[in-house]
């Protein structure tokens, strides 16, 4: 076999993913051994090898202990629905999702902290002025989905009643219309969609595997050009795509 100019164990890897994505190797069928790629595509075993390591990297097989290398079952992709301010009464987790049969759940845990530079730039806040943090992970369908870690300046929020955003009158009603309650109109949202290796400690939440890609979705609610809120959705990226609807005006 002819490999051209591209390095031969990228040659191989990549006949090798076309197989699997065309499910010529279906989930859970055995990736050839190390000594059938050796024979088939008429290379080195240190590129047969270094080809099967190209393929584990991106999540395509996995391997089993004492069984070999499996093509790994593929998720289909949730989508996170992000489309501006939502209606009145919609929960966080339903903010999130453009599937309204997906049945949502999640935990939460606030605690006041004060904020680090990151979050102190973000929120145009000194360093070190108190911000409530807020951490949630949300479940579909009882499998965790996406974490999520908000932060809001208790100069606004400190002693009312939205000061915690999963407890009192408004509890997991959302940022704008906990804000609207105490007299604070939210007019802009941005956002920015990353991507990064994923932590071990988000691996282990999410069901994924460390270093793995993750989304994710840096939010800031503003009322008059003043943020009021920030927010990093993490997500892992192999089983969720990012879909916007954008009005035409």
């Amino acid at each position: 076999m002819s490999f051209g100019e591209q390095p031969a164990y990228l040659r191989v890897a990549g006949d090798l993913r076309q197989k699997i994505v065309e499910g010529v190797l279906a989930p859970h069928t055995r990736l050839p051994s190390q000594a059938r790629i050796r024979e088939e595509y008429g290379v080195s075993d240190t590129v047969a090898l270094e080809a099967r390591k190209v393929l584990m990297a991106e999540g395509l097989v996995e391997g089993r202990s004492g069984s070999g290398t499996y093509v790994r079952e593929q998720p289909v992709p949730r989508r996170i629905a992000r489309g501006g301010f939502h209606s009145r009464g919609c929960t966080p987790f339903r903010q999130e999702q453009s599937d309204e049969r997906v049945r949502g759940t999640w935990e939460s845990s606030s605690e006041q902290e004060a904020a680090g530079s990151a979050v102190a730039a973000r929120l145009r806040i000194p360093v070190g002025a108190r911000v409530m943090r807020t951490h949630y992970v949300f479940r579909a369908e009882g499998e965790p989905s996406m974490l999520s870690t908000s932060w809001e300046p208790l100069e606004i929020t400190g002693r009312t009643p939205v000061m915690l955003p999963e407890e009192g009158p408004l509890a997991g009603r959302g940022v704008v219309e906990r804000m609207a309650a105490i007299d604070v109109v939210v007019d802009n949202v941005v956002e920015e969609v990353g991507a990064r290796p994923g932590l071990a400690e988000e691996a282990m939440a999410l069901g994924g595997v460390p270093g793995h890609a993750v989304l994710v979705i840096s939010r800031t609610y503003f009322a008059g050009g003043r943020p009021v809120e920030t927010a990093d959705v993490i997500a892992l990226a192999a089983r969720h795509r990012v879909a916007y609807h954008l009005p035409v005006k």
